[in-house]
């Protein structure tokens, strides 16, 4: 099969935007970790306390997850527990996930969008703070993490569905090359 290498400036602008994110928010862990060793040094050196610091470290850490895990996708870093994926051709492999982006991913990133919206609307409405004494007075922009999450893997999802539509249409080389399956263009399980 010939592919044209020439990638769409859309899936291209897609996955740097991706990329870019996830590079950006990995740099979240090295924070996190230094705040983390900072309020552990301050609790048991000098017995102080502090209920900013910690959830600082929450907020990081659910940043990290849910901004970075359109990064992940894009890396094809998720669980996948398929015996048989591993075997199949590269075809294959891409009419499952082109499937499984069409009929799991974007109707789930679609209901937690439009089920979160309510959700964070309402801790916008009420400027939703810290419940703890001294705590951060932002949950609110915390939870508008999860319709972001759900926006940034649906967008992720069409960079991944247009890779393997155009592979699957002869117009890009597979998108699993790196893999150590050979290509049987037979086996279109």
């Amino acid at each position: 099969m010939s592919a044209n290498a020439s990638t769409p400036g859309w899936l291209t602008g897609l996955d740097r935007m991706t990329e870019g994110l996830g590079r950006c928010v990995s740099w979240l862990v090295v924070i996190m970790m230094l705040v983390e060793f900072t309020i552990v040094m301050l609790r048991y050196a000098f017995n102080i306390n502090s209920i900013p610091m910690q959830e600082s470290v929450m907020y990081m850490h659910a940043a990290v997850f849910l901004l970075a895990a359109s990064y992940t996708l894009k890396h094809d870093g998720h669980v996948r527990v398929d015996i048989f994926y591993q075997r199949m051709s590269h075809r294959g492999k891409s009419w499952v996930d082109l499937g499984g982006t069409l009929f799991l991913l974007f109707p789930v990133m679609t209901f937690i969008l439009l089920s979160s919206l309510g959700y964070v609307g309402d801790s916008w409405g009420i400027n939703e703070a810290s419940p703890e004494s001294g705590g951060l007075p932002g949950v609110y922009l915390l939870k508008t993490l999860i319709p972001a999450i759900a926006i940034l893997m649906m967008l992720q999802g069409v960079a991944e569905a247009g890779r393997h539509l155009l592979f699957l249409m002869g117009r890009l080389p597979s998108p699993h090359a790196s893999d150590d399956t050979p290509d049987h263009d037979e086996e279109l399980v």
